[in-house]
């Protein structure tokens, strides 16, 4: 099953471009309040309602589209560590309310099949945040980690360490990877950009770009750049 980025059904009411909006409801303790408004803030919703509880948690409603709840109680629970409690209504309908931020980032993307090692991701760790470990099944186009750049990165992730020196591999430093970040779907979903596609199986959930050959996806991008000129 491949699933694309979600689109949400817009309409036009007098003249206006509208979309769908909910009524969200969270209930968090008084110290995490910040970091709610800054999630929510970002995702063009607007404060209806606060009340503060009296015993150190605040219940805040807000309006917010629904474009913007994709991924939010993942990142909410993340945020709060677990003690937020959050649930929304469909509201109607409201203005077009812009572009909501995406992220930043771009992904590292496997150039060719195999199987992922240590020594390639220890030496790609650097790069940005991993999504796989040692001895994954990779193939071409397959996103294996965010890039720390804002642009794609085509690399080798089945790389294995020549041994020049067999009496002296002992010596050689020990590989010590950062333990990788495994998405949920939710996560997956809010992760990836258009040109890409979660990749879901009764056991496991993959990212992949939705050319996978490299030179497709340069194709397609010049093609996408000359089309907006």
């Amino acid at each position: 099953l491949m699933v694309g980025k979600p689109e949400i059904v817009t309409k036009r009411m007098d003249g206006k471009l509208m979309e769908p909006v909910e009524r969200l409801t969270i209930d968090v303790p008084e110290e995490f309040v910040g970091v709610v408004m800054e999630q929510l803030g970002a995702r063009k919703s607007e404060v209806v309602n606060m009340h503060n509880h009296g015993y150190g948690r605040v219940r805040i409603e807000f309006r917010v589209p629904s474009r913007g709840l994709i991924g939010l109680r993942s990142q909410l629970l993340t945020d709060t560590r677990g003690t937020i409690v959050m649930n929304s209504l469909f509201d109607g309908y409201m203005e077009w309310q812009g572009e909501i931020p995406h992220r930043p980032t771009g992904a590292l993307v496997s150039d060719r099949g195999g199987v992922s090692t240590a020594y390639a991701l220890w030496n790609l760790q650097e790069r940005g945040e991993l999504f796989v470990g040692p001895g994954i099944d990779v193939y071409e186009g397959m996103i294996i980690g965010e890039n720390a750049k804002d642009t794609d990165l085509d690399v080798n992730v089945v790389r294995e360490k020549k041994l020049t020196n067999m009496r002296a591999s002992t010596a050689d430093e020990a590989i010590r990877l950062v333990p990788f970040r495994q998405l949920n779907l939710e996560q997956a979903i809010e992760f990836i950009a258009d040109d890409e596609f979660v990749e879901v199986t009764p056991k496991s959930l993959r990212l992949r770009k939705r050319a996978l050959q490299a030179n497709k996806r340069k194709r397609s991008s010049m093609a996408t750049v000359e089309q907006s000129q």
